[in-house]
Parts: structure tokens; sequence; C-alpha cells
């Protein structure tokens, strides 16, 4: 009985793995990269940073300047990996923190933007707002300020 018992969890445990991060694993193919303005005089960030910026924890860029994160849609893969990546929070983990902070008076969650394409359209209008878009969504509009390893 303890064989079927260490098999069942074991299977469960597999399943469930399978089911978080199956579609990280499929999604890691698109290589994300943190976005500005072209206009902005900011050239790169390191990733905490970044994390800290789009958790509501840091309201400007290291040179002083207001910064305005900009997310993809609740729910788009990238997103998904995004801040698994540089924040270390799955969706589940991200939502519980962003209750929170929403709860407790210290903020709202980032802006959202439907896909790369209007992310990017987005910062390039606004020296202020941050985002992150897959790599082949690039133009001379945004510039590069980290690439998400």
């Amino acid at each position: 009985m303890g064989r079927v018992k260490l098999f069942r969890h074991t299977a469960a445990a597999f399943l469930l793995s399978a089911l978080l991060f199956g579609p990280t694993a499929s999604a890691a193919a698109a290589e994300l990269v943190v976005i500005v303005s072209a206009k902005s005089p900011l050239t790169a960030l390191r990733a905490d940073q970044v994390a800290a910026i789009f958790l509501g924890q840091s309201a400007r860029f290291p040179d002083g300047t207001e910064a305005a994160p900009l997310d993809q849609r609740l729910g788009a893969p990238l997103r998904d990996e995004f801040y698994l990546r540089v924040t270390n929070k799955t969706p589940a983990l991200l939502k519980a923190w962003w209750s929170k902070m929403v709860f407790t008076g210290r903020g709202q969650p980032p802006a959202e933007a439907a896909d790369s394409a209007a992310v990017r359209r987005r910062v390039a209008d606004n020296p202020d707002t941050i985002g992150y878009i897959d790599r082949t969504a690039l133009d001379p509009s945004v510039r590069t300020v980290l690439v998400v390893q």
C-alpha cells in the first residue's frame, strides 16, 4: 500500500510540474527584452531594478525620472514568462502580490497592452514608459535596456 501512495504522489507531482512549467518551457523560445523609448536617456537596467519597477516597489528609474511600467495582457504567455524570469513570481504569486499591494494602498498594477506591438508603440511614444516584448518585435523607435535571461 505504501508503494501505491508513493506512486500516486510522484505521479501527481509530475503532472503538477508539467502543468505549471510546461507553458513556460514552450514559451522559452521567445527572447524577451525590456524596452524604453528611443527618446529616453536610459541605456541599461539590471533585472532587480526592472523587477522593482514592475512590482510597484520603485516609481522611478535610477536617474530619478518617473517610470511607468506597461504589462502585456493578463494571461499572455510572454507576461507569465517575464514575471517568472525577472521577479521569480508565478501568475498566482503575482496575483497575491498585487492583491496585497492594492488592499494596503501601496500600489496599483501596471497598465496593460494587447501584445508586443502595442507595448512597443506605447513605449515609443512616452519616454517614461517601460515595457517588455519579444525581441522579434523590436524596431528603432525603442531601445533595449535589458535582455531577460
